[in-house]
This record gives C-alpha cells, structure tokens and sequence, in this order.
C-alpha cells in the first residue's frame, strides 16, 4: 500500500489509531509533540518509529502546517530517541518517505531511526 503524501488525513490510518490507543505499541518515547516506538517489521536492530502527535499526512504537510512548537518538540524528540537508544556514538539513519515515489505506506508523518549496526548507502547511485 502506498500514499500520496498530500491531505486530507485520514483518521483510520494505523498511526492515527496506535496514537488513540486501538492498538497497542511498544513505546520508546511519549511527550505532548510526539510518540515513538519500536517498528514491528524491524529493518535494522534497532527500527523506531517517531510520529508527531497532529493530523499531519507527510513531512511537506507538516513542514507548512505544524506550529513551531510542534516542530521544534519533534525534532527534539527524533533526537533524544537516538540518544536515549544509545545510538549516538556509532552513529543512526533518520529516514522519512513523501509520497508514492517516496516509498511512503501510512499517510501520517513520521520518521524512522535505524541503527545499531551499519547501514550503508542510502539509495543507490543514479544510472548515467
């Protein structure tokens, strides 16, 4: 499944109902800007995902539409995840998908940390 990144939100999404409490998550992280917990389909030994706590579908909606409060509280919150989880001194991957070409799948923004063993390239090099 995929999502185009652009509003309207949809209430029934995953994340909207994981925020409302319909379904369980391991927590990592809960504040009044944003939520973060353990992915259930790990891609790296250590796979969290953060979301902001608004109705926000992608990072561009999020970008124009959050208030600087609830931007500031998540990003802050993106980064003491990584260093509560002890991913700072080797180093992590923050990641965010927009959009179909973007490999997004739940149309409410969030970002992934990896980390916990080296990652490698981020995307393929380009042909040409």
């Amino acid at each position: 499944m995929s999502a185009t990144g652009l509003p309207p939100y949809d209430d029934a999404n995953i994340f909207a109902r994981i925020l409302r409490g319909e379904i369980p998550c391991k927590r990592v992280h809960d504040d009044a800007h944003a939520l973060a917990f353990h992915d259930i389909n790990p891609q790296a030994p250590v796979h969290v995902l953060v979301i902001p706590k608004g109705r926000y579908v992608s990072v561009a909606d999020f970008g124009a539409h959050a208030t600087e409060a609830e931007v500031t509280g998540f990003w802050r919150a993106v980064a003491k995840v990584a260093k509560d989880l002890g991913l700072e001194a080797g180093g992590y991957r923050v990641l965010t998908n927009m959009g179909v070409d973007g490999g997004q799948e739940v149309p409410h923004f969030h970002v992934h940390i990896f980390g916990g063993r080296r990652i490698g390239r981020m995307v393929p090099r380009a042909d040409g």
